[in-house]
């Protein structure tokens, strides 16, 4: 059993606010331990998760999202670091396009890239959001 995909809706603090683990009275062992996970993170308790993972997508979106777990909590790349490390290093667009079908944000911290100038660029739950989950790990952006 692995975490294919993780959805918060528009609103970060929404979501988190709103985790709960299971439906219908079931319980999950799986979405108990991602449920718990997450409300550690966002209160700073957690810097590592470990759930197990099995996003879909093509092979190179599977290789960035790896790439991805490797960013350390309170850290960031750019596009092009990321390519670079992909051994790829004109693939930087590539990249940030795979990274924006991350199917399993937060825990696969796509939020920990930025753009050549350390600026805020390209998320899909918005920059905001991105702001938000940088700032709660300690990395603060004000571009």
């Amino acid at each position: 059993m692995a975490l294919v995909s993780l959805s918060w809706g528009e609103d970060l603090s929404e979501f988190a606010a709103h985790l709960r683990p299971g439906h219908g009275g079931k319980r999950n062992p799986l979405l108990t331990a991602s449920a718990t996970q997450l409300k550690e993170y966002f209160i700073g308790k957690r810097t590592l998760f470990d759930i197990p993972l099995a996003p879909n997508g093509t092979e190179f979106q599977k290789r960035v999202w790896q790439q991805l777990l490797k960013i350390p909590y309170g850290q960031y790349i750019t596009y092009g670091e990321q390519a670079r490390r992909l051994g790829q290093p004109k693939s930087a667009r590539a990249v940030g396009a795979a990274n924006g079908k991350n199917p399993i944000g937060i825990i696969i911290p796509c939020h920990r890239v930025l753009g050549a100038s350390g600026c805020l660029t390209g998320f899909a739950g918005g920059l905001e959001t991105k702001r938000q989950l940088l700032a709660i790990e300690g990395v603060h952006v004000s571009r």
